[in-house]
């Protein structure tokens, strides 16, 4: 419910006044952002000193059913949901029955990076802080998109598969299947699931009633997102992603009202409830807001921050001179963001059912602005025109791609097909065929079904594949090496777009021709 004790403020021109937001100005600005960024729905949530000042759901959970989303609707907060994996480790310190910086290796004997050191060396805490010398996104294609065939044995077997771009403990990269491993973790440690541990331990106990840890756990769907994505300009609803394997990293389904009592006692050290009971001690709830990885940062205006780090399961920054905990979190058509200023008793939550982060950022922007007291800029707009000048940067790019493509059918070059059919295999990823039928080549994965899709010739030794799924937006380059004798030994890919989300991360696969 909307709180109308909000001071009410008089907008001027495109910017807001330096005074607390008033809930016709976030009316306003959601409304504003629905439209600009094609979003269908948008839930809003502002904690202010230890109670929730605004609750409010804005557009339709889904452009099918036209159903308005309110505080109770439930989103997958995808990666929102690292710091809830963070939490339960923390209180499985609190008992005494880990520590931050035992080694993997104790408690997962299969653990295995790319060296020995680094395998023998790796601690919980390193699970969390996206430092391991992995490249960004390493290993995702094991989980993304949805419906490959990996379970957490794969994903533990395959990570010493995956090469190092800098050396351990040098540089942030951010990550998610170390998440999966410290699901694992909690759950060998405690007997529990990661999800039964989530839903019994924290989530239970805030009384986060309508939120659980995976959307297969889910009895009720009467009050719930569809994912939207722009396809061809048009936005579609496309098929959810439930992939219970990626749950310790970004499986979690809450809406704004319960998300909320997860903030509140964020906020207040890890108590919670009238009797002021702990979740967590305010020791290592201090430890997951503390800086473990340094993040390279320019101090810009207006917020002027000198440092941005990351802690357990949460981005740590300054921002005019406040301490700001956040995180984000996106899964196919959904992206959602929490920020916290605890100096400030300001909790900021915007869960979205479409993928443009960019929503998210001028809704949570424009209202800590206000709080701040600082003049907010039309992030609206500003944003809006960033995005067209990302997305006329990629076109350029993709559309040379394709039109070389359609030049190359139109004045029938016909390359040898034979030469690159064939199974190709990569240590991490399995096999992927690559077949001719009826004069036409096709790309298919052995574990990742979705990842199926038309061949191209572009040039020489170098092929392009569009994958039967438009919303995937991630079509990929095939370069091929050929030996001496002219036979094909290897294949390599990359994303097509400079857009192409980078857990489609290609440029980690090595594939030997079988």
């Amino acid at each position: 419910m909307k709180n109308k004790l909000f001071l009410t403020l008089a907008l001027v021109s495109t910017t807001f006044s330096f005074a607390q937001i008033s809930s016709v100005q976030v009316d306003e600005l959601v409304n504003r952002t629905i439209e600009t960024f094609n979003v269908p729905g948008i839930a809003v949530a502002i904690i202010k000193d230890g109670k929730v000042v605004l609750a409010e759901g804005y557009g339709v959970k889904s452009i099918e059913t036209k159903e308005k989303v309110d505080a109770n609707t439930l989103f997958g907060i995808a990666s929102n949901s690292k710091a809830f994996t963070s939490a339960a480790l923390a209180m499985l310190v609190d008992e005494g029955k880990i520590k931050w910086d035992d080694k993997v290796i104790k408690y997962l004997p299969d653990f295995k990076m790319y060296n020995d050191y680094v395998t023998q060396e790796f601690t919980i805490r390193d699970l969390l802080t996206h430092r391991s010398g992995l490249g960004l996104g390493a290993g995702d294609l094991m989980i993304w998109p949805d419906d490959s065939n990996f379970n957490v044995q794969d994903i533990i077997r395959n990570l010493q598969y995956l090469k190092p771009v800098s050396a351990f403990r040098t540089k942030y990269d951010y990550d998610n299947l170390l998440y999966i491993v410290a699901g694992e973790v909690i759950h060998v440690v405690s007997g529990k699931s990661w999800c039964d541990f989530v839903e019994e331990r924290i989530m239970k106990p805030l009384e986060m009633d309508n939120s659980v840890a995976s959307f297969a756990r889910l009895k009720d769907t009467t009050n719930i997102i569809a994912p939207h994505v722009p396809i061809d300009g048009k936005l579609k609803v496309i098929k959810r992603y439930q992939n219970q394997l990626f749950d310790a990293a970004a499986g979690i389904y809450s809406s704004v009202n319960d998300l909320s009592k997860w903030a509140i006692m964020q906020m207040n050290n890890g108590q919670y409830g009238p009797d002021n009971k702990q979740l967590f001690s305010e020791k290592e709830h201090a430890e997951m807001w503390t800086p473990q990885t340094i993040i390279p940062i320019k101090t810009t205006a207006p917020y002027n921050s000198h440092f941005r780090a990351y802690g357990l399961g949460w981005f740590l920054s300054d921002v005019k001179g406040y301490k700001e905990v956040t995180h984000t979190g996106g899964l196919e058509g959904i992206v959602t963001q929490t920020t916290y200023f605890p100096e400030l008793q300001l909790g900021i939550i915007v869960l979205t059912n479409q993928q443009s982060g960019a929503a998210f950022n001028a809704i949570t922007n424009t209202i800590k602005d206000s709080y701040l007291g600082i003049k907010s800029e039309d992030y609206v707009a500003l944003y809006s025109n960033r995005i067209k000048a990302n997305e006329d940067s990629a076109d350029k790019v993709t559309d040379e791609v394709w039109a070389a493509v359609a030049k190359n059918k139109s004045t029938k070059v016909t390359p040898n097909f034979a030469t690159v059919t064939g199974t190709y295999k990569d240590s991490w990823f399995g096999d992927v065929m690559i077949t001719e039928k009826k004069g036409k080549l096709f790309f298919e994965s052995e574990r990742s079904s979705q990842l199926k899709g038309e061949v191209f010739f572009y040039k020489e030794g170098n092929y392009v594949v569009k994958w039967d799924n438009a919303y995937l937006h991630a079509d990929a380059h095939l370069f091929f090496t050929f030996n001496e004798l002219g036979k094909v030994t290897s294949l390599k890919m990359k994303p097509i777009s400079e857009l192409t989300d980078f857990s489609y991360d290609f440029q980690d696969l090595n594939f030997k021709k079988i």
